[in-house]
């Protein structure tokens, strides 16, 4: 009975549920409209540069109406300022909103900006300048209304001004000062002049913090002038005491722009620090006095003929090396035509010389350290040596027995390890390794054409290396300018902006124009080793004695190897130059790891052409190089972990090699090693005390030692951010140590330096000395942030159009391509030297 009661009134009781539901709605919405038709909207009049005390509430809307004359050929530009004079105005703050004819303006106060892990900041007083709206007509009068509202039941007083900018517009040339702050940004507006079609904006500051950014936007409302929105368009860059932009007309539909300057709410982007750490997630933290001066200027850009100047001025400087190197080659080939035809002259030879054909006359060579050095040989050292004249001395012999086998022969049937793997060689090897006095021609027993097969291998393996290594890195570097022009931050790249020049979509043109000598340069030399190797040819052809069997054994594929390092090193210096940053960095010294290198293995190729590295040992080591110059970019700033471990691989690696130099490679890396060293310990320290064998090596590998364990404990104590430049410090101090011991033992030998080569080596260290001082001026750096790098900025010096550091890769590249000449001439003093009276050191 009850269910069947319950399911009778059940639609009763439904209607009577609706019922009250919108009888409910009803009251509600009566209370609304009572409540609005009690909220009082007043609108008034209001003039330009008059204050405004008033209060709102809840229950009142104010709207001041203001009117001003637009005119197309004046710009003027609006400002409001609100100042919120209430206590506690944080918890219901009031809103201002301005509407104009094409734009609406809105923002409370106090303004709230947010800083760093939600860090919030109240500013009660807060400045905005109205964008002005484009006019047709000659003359117009606008009309703007400035809402005023809150949702506070409380009276909330405040102060509101609106005035005119008269300095709105920026004049070329004309500086001009303000001062801004957090919740008072400025912008301004600039009008592209007739005939000019790039500017610079630059603007300045003399205080450090607090932070801010400078914007170059184009002329449309709304004007984002505020530190979370002011990223949203146009170009930007952070700055503490300058910013500089170049600013394009073709960019610009309107020939005009506008300069907006915000300053931040905090530091951290300019690598200020972090002074407050919010403990609590809404606590509002006050931001105290950020109001910073500054002073903004816009100049003319340097026109199109100032870049045709630089392009011709960078062209002939280079170009004027091959007209140089033309004639020099005319000079040399002309004396050498000469003495040729001397020595064909039967009148101008002695008598004794007449009676051997095919036998070019060599003077004695005598060596006054080997004199002075002999009473110390023991009679084991002596046997070797006169064992090693007997054999291996230069003997007259007629031309069938001194060019062996066919030199027609094909090298594909000739291989290095086809005389290696010979127990006689082998066991021959250790002997005349192991004496104490070598010689070149005890180092230079191998078939010329095996190891000119094996040293080519250089070349063709690092112009394969160059092709995979710089098409990634091309297209990497067109994506950051490509990302810098779209997203317009000026932070991704690390350039002097105060000498920047844009051409097409290249932020830097400068910068990468300058890089051309060291792609001419190293083609120069590719040619002039190029002319070297067919004269070469041409003498071993002829069966040429001293070719065959004087100076230093000829083997060219290093040289190339060295002059495609040179020109890969200007085409990737481009690249990184494209947009300079820390990421791409290795981009500029890979090349520059390889050039040292092979700078070391050709030094000692010179004197050891029979075991120097192989290319795919030499690339090998290079490529673990440049592996952990990639790790020290990633991994090494501040990490103690990695830099004990590279200063420990770097010192047994420096030990390795002292090794396997000092017994020109007759030892063995295997399970007795250290039996072994202990042995010689015992034997040679202990039980007598005996000096090393090799005096000459032994000097070389202890300084060797010395600046490499030096250079490992400076980095494991400093860990110093530039890990590439400080792995190429090492290259360069081990190249620069073993070139200084090269030349100190050919002059202590008794050889002497031709004068092409003492003028190359004179003309290279000037070149060297004054490419350092520009290096070193430091126009940007990426260890700090962008806007602290743009501290170190400064103008062009050359034709208005290069900078220092332009200056630098001019000099850099003219240096390296003479460093190569040295390399290249520094022993024709032994070309007419018997191989065996030339040492080995």
């Amino acid at each position: 009975m009850v269910l069947r009661s319950c399911c009778k009134f059940g639609p009763v009781l439904v209607l009577f549920r609706l019922g009250y539901v919108a009888l409910l709605w009803l009251c509600v919405t009566h209370l609304r409209c009572a409540r609005a038709e009690t909220k009082t909207v007043v609108q008034k009049d209001a003039e330009f540069d008059v204050t405004y005390n008033d209060t709102v509430t809840s229950d009142n809307q104010t709207i001041y109406a203001f009117n001003h004359t637009v005119s197309r050929n004046k710009t003027e530009g609006v400002r409001v300022t609100v100042d919120v004079l209430s206590e506690g105005a944080e918890s219901s703050p009031i809103l201002f909103v301005v509407r104009q004819k094409q734009a609406v303006l809105s923002f409370q106060v106090p303004l709230i900006l947010r800083g760093l892990y939600q860090r919030k900041y109240p500013y009660a007083h807060v400045g905005r300048t109205l964008c002005q709206p484009p006019t047709r007509t000659l003359t117009e009068t606008q009309y703007f209304f400035v809402d005023v509202s809150t949702l506070s039941s409380l009276g909330t007083q405040y102060q509101l001004r609106i005035s005119r900018v008269d300095s709105f517009t920026l004049h070329t040339d004309k500086k001009f000062s303000f001062t801004a702050s957090p919740s008072q940004p400025q912008y301004f507006k600039y009008v592209f002049p007739d005939g000019v079609d790039t500017a610079i904006v630059k603007v300045n500051s003399e205080m450090t913090f607090p932070c801010s950014v400078m914007s170059i936007q184009d002329i449309q409302c709304p004007v984002y002038d505020l530190d979370n929105n002011v990223a949203f368009i146009g170009m930007y860059q952070t700055m503490t005491k300058t910013a500089a932009i170049t600013v394009q007309r073709k960019d610009f539909p309107s020939n005009s722009f506008y300069v907006v300057v915000v300053v931040k709410t905090e530091d951290e982007a300019c690598g200020g620090p972090l002074r407050f750490y919010p403990l609590r997630p809404d606590e509002l933290i006050d931001a105290g006095n950020r109001s910073k001066t500054l002073d903004v200027v816009v100049s003319p850009a340097i026109s199109s003929d100032v870049y045709v100047m630089g392009m011709l001025f960078c062209l002939g400087i280079f170009l004027s090396f091959y007209l140089l190197t033309f004639l020099v080659a005319c000079v040399e080939n002309k004396r050498m035509h000469r003495r040729r035809e001397g020595l064909l002259n039967p009148a101008d030879m002695l008598p004794a010389e007449t009676g051997k054909p095919g036998v070019t006359p060599v003077s004695p060579y005598e060596y006054g350290s080997f004199a002075d050095n002999a009473s110390t040989l023991s009679s084991e050292a002596i046997t070797d040596s006169i064992a090693s004249d007997a054999n291996y001395g230069y003997m007259e012999r007629s031309l069938e027995s001194v060019t062996g086998r066919s030199r027609q022969e094909s090298l594909s049937s000739i291989e290095e390890d086809d005389y290696d793997t010979l127990a006689d060689i082998d066991s021959d090897k250790n002997i005349v390794r192991t004496k104490k006095y070598l010689c070149v021609s005890d180092l230079a027993r191998k078939d010329k054409r095996v190891l000119s097969k094996k040293y080519q291998i250089y070349f063709w393996n690092i112009a394969t290396i160059g092709v995979f290594y710089a098409l990634p890195v091309i297209q990497l570097v067109i994506t950051y300018q490509t990302v810098v022009n779209v997203t317009g931050n000026q932070d991704i790249c690390y350039y002097n902006f105060l000498c920047a020049h844009p051409l097409g979509n290249l932020s830097a043109f400068n910068n990468i124009l300058s890089n051309l000598g060291y792609v001419m340069l190293g083609l120069l030399f590719l040619l002039i080793v190029l002319q070297r190797d067919i004269i070469h040819s041409r003498a071993l052809d002829r069966n040429d004695l001293n070719a065959l069997e004087c100076g230093i054994p000829k083997h060219f594929g290093l040289f190339y190897a060295m002059g495609t390092a040179l020109m890969m090193e200007g085409l990737l210096s481009a690249c990184y130059h494209v947009c300079p940053n820390y990421t791409n960095f290795q981009f500029d010294t890979s090349f520059m790891y390889m050039i040292a290198g092979l700078c070391v293995l050709k030094l000692y190729q010179k004197r050891h052409p029979d075991i120097n590295a192989s290319a795919y040992t030499a690339y090998a080591c290079l490529a673990a190089v440049i592996f952990f110059s990639v790790l020290g970019v990633v991994f090494g700033k501040g990490n103690m972990v990695f830099w004990i471990v590279f200063s420990v691989l770097h010192i047994l690696a420096t030990m390795l090699l002292s090794t396997q130099l000092y017994y020109m490679g007759r030892w063995r890396l295997d399970s007795g090693i250290l039996r072994r060293i202990v042995y010689v310990i015992y034997t040679d320290c202990i039980r007598q005390c005996s000096g090393p064998m090799y005096i000459d090596r032994m000097v070389l590998l202890v300084m060797g030692n010395i600046v490499n364990w030096s250079l490992a404990a400076y980095g494991l104590l400093k860990t110093p951010n530039d890990f590439a430049s400080y792995l190429l410090a090492i290259a360069i101090c081990n190249l620069l140590l073993y070139f200084a011991f090269y030349i100190i033992m050919k002059l202590r030998s008794g050889e002497r330096i031709q004068c092409m080569a003492m003028v190359c080596i004179l003309f290279t260290a000037v070149v060297w000395g004054f490419a350092l001082f520009f290096f070193f001026q430091g126009l940007s750096t990426w260890q700090k942030t962008p806007a602290e790098s743009r501290e170190h900025n400064r103008e062009c010096i050359v034709l208005s159009f290069f900078d220092d550091h332009d200056i630098w890769h001019f000099l850099s590249s003219i240096a390296m391509f003479g460093s190569f000449l040295v390399l290249l001439t520094m022993d024709d003093d032994l070309d007419d030297v018997q191989r065996d009276k030339i040492f080995v050191f």
